[in-house]
């Protein structure tokens, strides 16, 4: 394989051993101060000595290591591997080795390589033969990767052909730490004739809605955005064009006309088509609730340790009037019976990836068919039709549970005695111990997410801003919200450390609502006194309490899980007065 010919096998896993005790030292504590930094690196030193004197040169751990670096991140076994390829095969890449040129690696000829035809890569196609895929002009054999690699089904999907398509879709592995370590894999040649023309491909991300310029984008494709936290405390219902965007595949495009829902109770049998004016005969039900992702606040998260996922601040949340039919009505339907709540209710959405699966997830049955539950097919948002980014033209608006579980542009329902078998459910948006690595994971032992933990956010003054102390205090404001129903009774702030803490003021929050439907948030407010002549810098801290007095832990430490997902911890931000 190339990658044994740019380095040798005894220094191609002295470098990814090192360079993964370096990563594990770091997520663990502080590299030069921590002594289980010091001794992965101690080991990772005798390891080098001992291969050096003819020790084990087994390269089964090379591929489980170089998974370890990929996952916990790369970019200084990237910079490695680049620098070594740039020495040893100049050719491949440009004078800088930028993302472009990095990527024109996988469209340059290798000329010390030999060449394969797609006949004799497809033979590859299954581990006993070897795992072969081509991506641009090359040829790629990943067979030792592929174990170790989180989404290995998928990439099962491509072997023995070519990833360019899938990569349209997924565009996370688009950037210099992925594209270098797949030049690591290259073997040959894709023969001229056989070379899949993706420039021709159809580019799924084409048709994208327009969005509004104060929406920062954590990434495009898909596009994941959220507004700037200040612009949330402007009003209790949030404007449909600030509204954060959670997008895992190609928003899709729906014709109204021919769109319909599929439902199918798998314990009776009993299939049904929806088509949209049907949904609109049933009685028209309002729910105003918040939405939050899963991974909001995960940026402070990631200030722990490093974690995999988008770094969304604290507005990945909005709240919204939602209208729609109730699930339970259009479930009754189908012959699903009040009492009969052993089970899920699954979703799919029209948005798909490369092999046409879509996007899925599910919640319990009991909690579609409480008529208290307040769960609904949505066709409006805030008196206005959805929008393409928020589910056109139907989604499911599950109050109090994880944003993942309110599926867009929905395509299926099903009533089954299982969860949704897909990726998202199952594999995604679970929280672990912060003990919990990629190496030790078993996403089978954790409960997906469903009711959310209680939060709360400051969303002005902005960590790093001067704020300006008037009569010895500052104003600050913000968010709470806690998942389940649960009602916002209190949030708490303080800017001595906890010495004292100011009860702030409820200014807005749901009005005339029984106890456990309470699914909006709460916008509050304090006047908290500074010291005079105290410059900073100063930091506010805000924690809220729910009816069932739950809390927000105090640090993120505690909580820091993998996914950086139910982040909750007292919201912090640090300013100066003027």
């Amino acid at each position: 394989m190339f990658a044994r010919r740019i380095l040798s096998p005894t220094n191609w896993r002295h470098l990814l051993q090192f360079y993964s005790c370096r990563v594990i030292s770091v997520v663990d504590g502080n590299a030069t101060n921590d002594p289980k930094g010091q001794t992965w690196m101690q080991k990772a030193l005798l390891h080098h000595r001992q291969h050096q004197s003819g020790g084990n040169r087994s390269t089964d751990s090379i591929s489980s290591l170089s998974a370890t670096a990929v996952i916990l991140g790369g970019s200084l076994l990237t910079y490695l591997i680049s620098e070594k390829i740039k020495k040893d095969t100049p050719h491949v890449y440009a004078k800088e080795d930028s993302l472009d040129a990095i990527r024109k690696a996988h469209d340059t000829v290798r000329k010390d390589l030999p060449e394969y035809t797609m006949d004799e890569i497809v033979k590859h196609n299954a581990p006993s033969a070897g795992i072969w895929v081509t991506y641009g002009v090359g040829v790629y054999d990943i067979t030792s990767f592929v174990p170790k690699h989180p989404g290995s089904d998928k990439v099962m999907l491509a072997a023995g052909g070519a990833i360019d398509p899938f990569w349209h879709i997924f565009q996370q592995h688009n950037t210099k730490e992925v594209l270098t370590l797949l030049e690591t894999f290259r073997i040959g040649n894709l023969r001229p004739d056989d070379v899949v023309g993706t420039k021709d491909l159809h580019d799924p991300w084409s048709a994208e809605p327009k969005r509004h310029p104060i929406l920062k984008p954590a990434t495009l494709k898909p596009f994941n955005a959220e507004p700037p936290a200040s612009v949330l405390v402007d009003s209790f219902v949030t404007p449909n064009e600030f509204f954060y965007v959670r997008n895992h595949l190609p928003v899709p495009e729906v014709d109204i006309k021919a769109y319909e829902l599929e439902l199918e109770n798998e314990k009776t049998g009993k299939s049904k088509t929806f088509r949209f004016a049907d949904l609109v005969k049933y009685p028209k039900h309002t729910v105003t609730a918040t939405i939050m992702c899963g991974g909001n606040r995960r940026s402070e998260m990631m200030d722990v340790k490093p974690i995999k996922g988008l770094p969304w601040g604290a507005s990945a949340v909005g709240n919204a009037e939602w209208t729609g039919a109730r699930l339970c009505d259009v479930l009754r339907d189908m012959g699903v019976r009040p009492g009969d709540e052993a089970g899920h209710v699954q979703f799919e959405g029209l948005d798909t990836d490369p092999t046409s699966t879509p996007y899925g997830a599910s919640i319990p049955l009991a909690k579609a068919m409480d008529p208290r539950g307040d769960v609904i097919l949505a066709y409006e948002m805030n008196g206005q039709p959805l929008n393409r980014d928020h589910g056109y033209p139907v989604r499911v608006i599950v109050p109090g549970v994880v944003g993942s579980r309110n599926v867009k542009w929905l395509g299926k329902i099903v009533v089954s005695r299982n969860e949704s078998a897909s990726h998202w459910q199952q594999n995604d948006y679970k929280s672990f111990s912060p003990s919990t690595d990629w190496d030790t994971v078993d996403f089978k032992s954790a409960p997906a997410i469903q009711n959310m933990p209680v939060t709360s956010a400051i969303c002005t003054p902005a960590s790093g801003e001067t704020v300006t102390v008037e009569d010895g205090y500052v104003t600050v404001k913000g968010y709470a919200w806690s998942g389940g129903g649960s009602e916002i009774v209190r949030v708490d702030v303080t800017a001595d450390g906890g010495k004292t803490w100011i009860v702030a003021k409820l200014d807005e929050s749901e009005q005339g609502t029984s106890p456990g439907r309470h699914w909006s948030w709460s916008l509050w407010s304090a006047k908290v006194p500074i010291r005079a002549g105290q410059t900073g810098p100063i930091e506010i801290v805000s924690k809220a309490v729910d009816s069932n007095y739950n809390t927000q832990p105090e640090s993120f430490a505690n909580i820091w899980n993998l996914r950086g997902v139910v982040g909750n911890a007292y919201s912090r931000v640090k300013v100066s007065a003027k």
